[in-house]
């Protein structure tokens, strides 16, 4: 598995790329490739979100927990998925909350968040990678050291950015959020279980729109 990574997003983590941790998650997820487990996304596409979003052009951060497990699900991006698969859920209730939010219909069936992530939307997993059919099992493997380390990393070395942290376990990763004029919203996961006891009705996409007016940045566009 070799780490293709976009330039920006490779000088800010080089010191990562070089941790023990590091390594060691690689050789793991190399192994077990090698003893015929399918892992999701496939290798090109483990580093989409930041391949989609360089560092410097960054303005939104979304944390999804980790990558879908179904085949041809995944593809880099949190709660995104690739042209051609249905929309999950969880992302059917962002799209309800967009429409009732900013007034957007999504087109039907149509679920890949790229766009998003040409804009500046970072759309990141905690865990960049999985096993076929086994949600989180590859949650505890480092991916989180690293991914916590993008967090840190962007809020201490950028202004201005919109966290949407989405569930408890999104909203835990508040406390690596530096204070550098970031604007960070919560609200429940918007998965079934639980997007009517506050994702609907959050407002956080123009919400989001808003700040980034008032720094002098371009609005991100929702529409797919």
């Amino acid at each position: 598995m070799e780490v293709s990574i976009e330039p920006s997003w490779k000088n800010v983590l080089q010191n990562e790329f070089n941790k023990p941790y590091f390594r060691e998650l690689v050789q793991l997820i190399k192994n077990e490739i090698r003893a015929g487990k399918t892992v999701f996304p496939p290798g090109p596409l483990i580093f989409n979100a930041f391949n989609s979003t360089p560092f410097e052009q960054t303005k939104v951060i979304i944390i999804g927990q980790d990558p879908y497990h179904g085949p041809g699900q995944a593809h880099g991006l949190s709660f995104s998925v690739p042209d051609g698969v249905k929309p999950p859920p969880s992302l059917v209730n962002i799209f309800k909350e967009i429409k009732q939010d900013i007034g957007l219909t999504m087109p039907s069936g149509k679920g890949n968040l790229s766009h998003w992530a040409s804009q500046g939307v970072l759309l990141l997993n905690a865990a960049l990678t999985v096993r076929s059919g086994e949600p989180f099992s590859h949650a505890n493997i480092g991916w989180s050291i690293f991914t916590n380390a993008v967090i840190e990393l962007l809020s201490k070395n950028k202004s201005g950015l919109v966290f949407l942290l989405w569930g408890r376990f999104a909203q835990e990763k508040n406390t690596l959020i530096h204070d550098n004029g970031h604007l960070i919203l919560t609200a429940a996961h918007p998965s079934p279980f639980s997007a009517d006891k506050g994702f609907f009705g959050c407002a956080h996409f123009s919400k989001t729109n808003a700040f980034l007016i008032k720094q002098g940045l371009d609005p991100i566009d929702w529409q797919l």
